[in-house]
């Protein structure tokens, strides 16, 4: 019978988010293909090093076991890549050296992957690829660019999970009025719109199954953060959309345009999610960050 996610969030990563490939990806940019898929296998039996995103999953792949015997898979990683399976052996040698329950992969042999996020059902798709990730993100997918990050902030085992607001969670119909009209016609557009839900974005579909998994547990592992440059009174609308969509977040950072770098290193983000390559460039110096190419602000 054919084994099905339906009620899992499903991640599919490329191998340049899961581990640090940058050495060998350099072959690959300065000496081609052949060089690369020859290298790849000189050294196929060397454990890759972690990744920016490898603490993530493997957090994630911890919440299918309660350690009862009764585990559930609340989470399922799959592996889509631009190797071929040839050269993609030694990041499964390196997948069971660390001990991550990942079996299914793609590898494309130098084809865009992207388009096996549908068929895997993947409800997030990351890679270190822009384009993969555009690409991903104009099909209807979330998505988004592992970016070089530091990685060594959350030791805990607790998940933690940090989004920007317009063009993340929700759409970027109000940022639209930001960037052509301003602060104050944007204010006041919140202002009279604040009973309005606002629309979904490319991570809504994330943050609601983040908060099923939440609920399934008594003591949730996860914790989930809301980090944006609105200030009040334009958080009111923010408020009664996550209300009217019956998702909780567990915190919530209203910074007016404040950087928000030092707030995601007290906050002990594993990864954080933005829109504006600015505010990506603050964060990377200080957790795991997520660039989504989506609304306005990257046309």
């Amino acid at each position: 019978m054919p084994t099905s996610f339906e009620h899992s969030l499903v991640i599919a990563i490329s191998s340049r988010a899961l581990f640090d490939m940058s050495e060998s990806h350099s072959v690959y940019t300065e000496q081609g293909i052949d060089a690369y898929c020859q290298y790849q296998i000189d050294h196929e039996t060397e454990t890759l090093k972690p990744g920016v995103a490898f603490t993530m999953v493997k957090k994630f792949l911890a919440l299918n076991t309660n350690g009862h015997g009764n585990d559930t898979q609340h989470v399922e990683i799959v592996l889509i890549s631009r190797n071929s399976a040839d050269t993609g052996l030694r990041v499964f040698n390196s997948i069971a050296h660390y001990g991550l329950d990942i079996s299914r992969a793609a590898f494309t042999g130098g084809q865009s992957p992207y388009q096996y996020v549908e068929p895997f059902g993947a409800d997030l798709f990351l890679s270190a690829d822009p384009l993969d990730v555009s690409q991903a993100l104009d099909a209807g997918h979330a998505a988004a660019t592992i970016l070089p990050s530091q990685t060594e902030n959350n030791r805990s085992n607790e998940l933690k999970i940090a989004f920007d607001g317009d063009a993340v969670l929700f759409s970027d119909a109000a940022e639209q009025v930001f960037q052509t009209k301003g602060l104050s016609a944007f204010t006041e557009n919140e202002k009279q719109a604040a009973n309005e839900p606002l629309p979904g974005g490319p991570f809504k579909n994330v943050l609601s199954a983040l908060h099923r998994i939440q609920q399934n547990h008594e003591n949730s592992p996860i914790r989930t953060a809301l980090i944006t440059a609105r200030g009040a009174p334009a958080h009111e609308r923010v408020i009664k959309t996550l209300r009217a969509w019956e998702i909780r977040i567990d915190e919530s950072y209203f910074l007016g345009g404040m950087d928000k770098g030092e707030f995601l290193k007290t906050f002990g983000a594993d990864i954080f999610f933005d829109d504006q390559r600015g505010h990506c460039d603050s964060a990377r110096l200080h957790v795991p960050t997520g660039h989504v190419p989506s609304g306005i602000a990257n046309r």
